[in-house]
């Protein structure tokens, strides 16, 4: 196995031959390995503008091929390798190694070292010597069983993402940032929420038309604010590095401009004044109008963000929002929005509610019905944020499914550091933060869901900017010291084996552990291959004997405290 650390002994033609050479011994032109770093929490991989490290999408060759990625605590960052379904001996993957510390070897002889661990297998056929604790389970994969249909994956590009991007001012390293999410070679995104004007990540509250006030023809709509001119124009190059073809964007409103609000302030207990429905609808409208004719085609909006926190949680929440109880929403929906949106040039948009916590829900949704039975048909899907799931089980979930069947539903915020037990800001390098995101993204496609939007793709190291101090972790913390590198984080990884080989378009299939020592979820993909991710939370290793209903067998070994993501025909 490679040992990314000894990159850093290499100087930088060294390290450019054995790039080159790793890439041509394993057919895979774009796969650059991890630059791993010791942090406070554990270990992350360093960006810079010059070096990032990337995973060509494995192809296989024969039916009976395998490839399998795999992360861990100790250190792996998606290292791949290869096998074949059928054989009788069981594959080992070789969990990450410490290098020895050499200060005074020669480069040739750290280059001949490395060249030996390129060369030789990651994991090898089992021999005699057993490891001292190894537990076991069977998974039984029935590609005929499929359940939903997969939208995507994704992150969210707030004014703080935007700022900080705007700050890396060597175009290679931001574009490295983006390519790392939304580039096959990276995690293959295809999603991505903004907000309609500010939201709490910004360095400031703010709306569009703000100005003038009590008018109700928004003719402070026409052109782009200023922040949104970056923002597009960052996203647009996104779009052009990473080579995503099909990005669908999900926007929501934090809040409307202060005078449409009862309260006249951007937090607190305020709600939207009955006579300007029609007017934040329309507002709505003329967003959309105006990022299409800006060349970023909406794909969904939502009903607003979290909805509760200008109604119960005001205390607590000091940054902008606008409440709304269900009764009223169902109003604005089936009169308003709903109407406004449909009759339109967009009537194809997607419209999500209600952007909040899981415990709002299934009760938001009965409580819209009894007040308008006809708002939920302009309804096309159910966005959920992931606060707050430890308390609130999955009962509440599965009620939901039930009363919003034939909806798509989607997590459409998530990130850690937002509980008081928790430290408000970036963990570097933790382990344990990442396999929350793995447990949840596991449970919730298990339960039926059909995409993820994360948070920040980047924030600084302590968790913003956030005008409010409103700071929580990312799966990319940015230096801004130096504003030369970027770390990405254990949760950048683990998102990636849920996103990375799982399209738009997938469908999930049956996948049966014979045991709680391994969690897993699986897919059949539009090209037919089969996708399973295999978690093993454990502290011991353990041996997986995988049944396919197709294919035929497979027993494989994996490490304590890791994730493994396997593709085969």
């Amino acid at each position: 196995m490679l040992k990314c650390k000894n990159l850093l002994l290499l100087g930088p033609l060294l390290q450019l031959l054995l790039v080159l050479l790793i890439a041509v011994i394993g057919g895979q032109t774009e796969t650059v390995p991890c630059k791993l770093k010791d942090a406070e929490y554990g270990k992350v991989c360093v960006c810079t503008s010059d070096y990032c490290d990337y995973l060509d999408n494995p192809t296989l060759s024969k039916d009976e091929e395998f490839a399998l990625i795999s992360s861990s605590k100790k250190g792996l960052r998606f290292e791949m390798s290869k096998g074949n379904f059928g054989e009788k001996d069981r594959y080992i993957i070789k969990d990450y190694e410490e290098p020895a510390t050499e200060t005074a070897a020669s480069n040739d002889t750290i280059l001949s070292r490395l060249m030996d661990q390129t060369l030789g297998k990651i994991f090898s056929q089992a021999d005699s010597s057993t490891k001292p604790i190894t537990r076991s389970v069977k998974l039984k994969l029935d590609r005929s069983k499929l359940y939903q249909r997969i939208e995507g994956f994704g992150g969210s590009f707030t004014g703080a993402v935007s700022y900080l991007v705007d700050n890396f001012k060597a175009q290679d390293i931001q574009d490295h940032l983006y390519k790392s999410y939304y580039a096959p070679n990276g995690l293959g995104f295809n999603l991505l929420r903004i907000s309609i004007g500010g939201c709490d990540f910004d360095l400031a509250p703010w709306a569009y038309n703000e100005k003038p006030e009590n008018e109700t023809v928004l003719t402070g709509m026409d052109e782009l604010d200023a922040r949104d001119v970056l923002r597009l124009a960052q996203i647009e190059r996104l779009k052009e590095v990473s080579g995503v073809k099909h990005l669908r964007i999900k926007a929501a409103a934090w809040s409307a401009p202060p005078w449409m609000k009862t309260n006249n302030k951007w937090t607190g207990f305020g709600r939207l004044k009955r006579q300007y429905y029609q007017t934040w609808a329309d507002y709505h409208l003329k967003w959309i109008d105006l990022m299409a004719k800006n060349d970023l085609p909406i794909w969904a909006i939502s009903t607003g963000n979290e909805p509760m926190n200008g109604i119960l949680f005001m205390v607590f929440v000091k940054f902008m929002s606008m409440g709304w109880t269900p009764q009223t929403q169902a109003i604005w929906v089936a009169d308003n929005l709903g109407p406004t949106i449909r009759n339109s040039k967009y009537k194809d948009l997607f419209i999500f509610s209600n952007d909040d916590q899981r415990y709002t829900s299934p009760f938001w949704f009965k409580q819209m019905n009894r007040t308008r039975p006809n708002s939920l048909q302009y309804i096309d899907g159910v966005a959920l944020h992931w606060y707050w799931d430890e308390i609130f089980g999955n009962s509440f979930v599965h009620s939901t499914n039930e009363y919003m069947a034939n909806k798509i539903q989607i997590i459409s915020e998530s990130c850690i550091g937002d509980k008081p037990w928790q430290k408000a800001a970036p963990l570097l390098g933790s382990w344990e933060r990442a396999e929350k995101y793995a447990r949840s993204f596991l449970s919730h496609l298990q339960d039926g869901f059909h995409g993820w939007i994360d948070w920040n793709i980047i924030l600084d190291e302590v968790g913003g900017p956030n005008y409010v101090n409103n700071t929580v972790d990312a799966p990319v913390v940015a230096n801004t010291t130096s504003y030369t590198e970027f770390y990405k984080q254990p949760i950048f990884y683990i998102m990636g084996h849920f996103s990375k080989l799982v399209p738009e378009g997938s469908m999930h299939i049956e996948s049966v552990a014979s045991n709680v020592n391994l969690d897993s979820v699986a897919f059949k993909r539009p090209d037919d291959k089969i996708v399973a991710v295999l978690f093993n939370s454990g502290r011991a290793d353990l041996n997986i004997d995988i049944t396919d209903t197709i294919r035929g067998n497979l027993s494989v070994n994996v490490p304590a405290r890791s994730i493994h993501t396997i593709l085969y025909n």
